[in-house]
């Protein structure tokens, strides 16, 4: 993999590879580890999924009351990487993190399958909850509530974009001689650069 055979926009790139992974047949080729720290500075990562890929970033929706959500509130840079052992590669970007717009999650929100739009309102996120039962009772009484109607999307649930400051794609080679290619912001584009595997 050498970096001239790679597209000049990392967004470009990524949406290229993204699709050859659909088209391998990748199991879940939207999941992604997100890392975030608050403003412990501690390293906090679990797998959500991506939504969105526009000319700015990477979009992932989620409760703003979250454990991510507060530590994004806190400390609004993320890491993300994504792993498709099928194609022997991987992705991983790191940058500032933004919020989505109330228009780009309300029309998200609608796409969602009912149950899990229902869910975003019964869930608590990362709250303790003291048992299953509870949480079928919350979903039972949003279920009521949106009884033949559609459900809106829930004030604290929306959108979060990373804004890369940096790319790298990842190739597996024999002998762990992998490719690696980074991209650096310069000037209105990007800069490439091999790296030691």
């Amino acid at each position: 993999m050498e970096p001239t055979e790679l597209d000049d926009d990392p967004l470009v790139q990524f949406r290229l590879w993204y699709a050859e992974a659909e088209a391998a047949g990748v199991a879940e080729p939207d999941a992604m580890a997100l890392a975030t720290a608050g403003a412990d500075g501690a390293p906090d990562v679990r797998f959500v999924l991506l939504k969105a890929v526009d000319d700015r970033g990477w979009v992932f929706y989620t409760n703003d009351r979250s454990v991510k959500a507060s530590q994004l509130a806190a400390n609004p840079r993320a890491a993300l990487a994504w792993r498709w052992a099928a194609l022997d590669r991987q992705v991983r970007v790191a940058g500032d993190v933004e919020r989505v717009g109330d228009e780009d999650s309300d029309a998200y929100f609608l796409t969602r399958p009912r149950g899990s739009q229902l869910g975003a309102w019964a869930s608590a996120q990362s709250t303790v909850l003291p048992d299953r039962l509870t949480l079928e009772r919350r979903v039972g009484e949003v279920e009521g509530r949106f009884a033949g109607r559609e459900v809106t999307r829930p004030p604290w649930w929306g959108g979060f974009r990373v804004v890369a400051s940096w790319v790298e794609f990842w190739q597996a080679r024999p002998s762990r001689l992998h490719d690696r290619v980074r991209y650096l912001p310069a000037g209105e584009g990007w800069c490439k650069q091999r790296l030691s595997p």
